[in-house]
């Protein structure tokens, strides 16, 4: 990966392309998506690494119908989707250097999906050398999204296109937290060490779905999202919306998150102040693995 070059001042697409890319994210959700929930044959039902890490013909049908909208809409861009690394790990290798990318997850949180639980998302994030400058996530069930770029807050779109402001929470004392932890996907010593530290919080769950997590950190429900399993798809456009929304997002070492990261804890917060708190609490992450 090349040295990380600075983010550029400009715009990473412009209005209309902004318009032809969420159009694109409708017309996939409704030819591809929405057609096929709660109606999968078992036969259109695929696991890859185990039963709960799931596929099926909307994801490979979506993906592939984004990812030919945006080839040829930007056809000198690195165009990578969720399923496609899934079967080609080694595209994320160029994730680092390309100068304009964008990253796919066509149905996130397909698990709900594929049990018929309405909630799921498209995540589209855009990168300059793995830095995000652009992030959307579009709810197919209430055809809303929310989006931002490295130049603008980020606002939330209704179907009908009106636009409104969203922030994240104010800061609270650890206590008043409330936030999501993907536990079970971490190293045994480190799921020991975060049982024994999350009682003191308010709330910690999951919800199996990465765009309705970022969603509801960027609009001010929860304080916190932490999490070891570094898919860019589920986080590069959730970490842009984030921070342009008022909040901080970073490694737990402080360092600035890139696309092209595949291992480390990401922690996300609503605040700097935030940020401190839960990273001061679970200081000791990682250091018995």
């Amino acid at each position: 990966m090349t040295d990380q070059l600075p983010m550029p001042v400009t715009a990473p697409l412009s209005s209309a392309q902004k318009t032809q890319l969420i159009n694109l994210i409708r017309r996939a959700a409704r030819a591809e998506i929405m057609p096929r929930f709660r109606s999968l044959d078992a036969g259109e039902i695929d696991t890859k690494k185990d039963e709960n890490d799931l596929v099926t013909a909307a994801d490979i049908a979506a993906e592939a119908m984004i990812t030919r909208g945006l080839q040829m809409a930007f056809p000198h861009a690195l165009v990578v989707g969720e399923e496609a690394i899934s079967k080609n790990p080694d595209l994320l290798k160029g994730i680092g250097d390309a100068e304009l990318c964008f990253i796919i997850d066509p149905v996130d949180g397909t698990w709900n999906f594929a049990k018929g639980m309405p909630l799921f998302g498209t995540i589209i994030a855009v990168c300059r050398f793995g830095q995000p400058v652009l992030g959307l996530i579009y709810d197919p069930i209430g055809d809303d999204l929310i989006i931002t770029d490295n130049t603008s807050p980020s606002v939330w779109q209704t179907r009908t296109g009106r636009q409104r402001g969203i922030s994240t929470a104010a800061a609270k004392p650890l206590d008043q937290m409330a936030g999501y932890m993907h536990i079970r996907l971490m190293p045994p010593a480190d799921r020991a060490l975060m049982w024994s530290k999350v009682g003191v919080l308010s709330y910690v769950g999951t919800l199996r779905c990465a765009a309705h997590e970022y969603r509801l950190l960027a609009t001010g429900a929860i304080d916190f999202i932490l999490s070891g399993y570094l898919n860019c798809w589920d986080h590069a456009a959730g970490v842009l919306l984030c921070q342009q929304a008022g909040g901080k997002a970073a490694m737990m070492d402080d360092t600035p998150y890139n696309a092209g990261m595949t291992s480390g804890y990401l922690l996300s917060a609503s605040s700097e102040a935030v940020w401190d708190s839960v990273a001061r609490h679970f200081a000791d992450l990682g250091s018995n693995t």
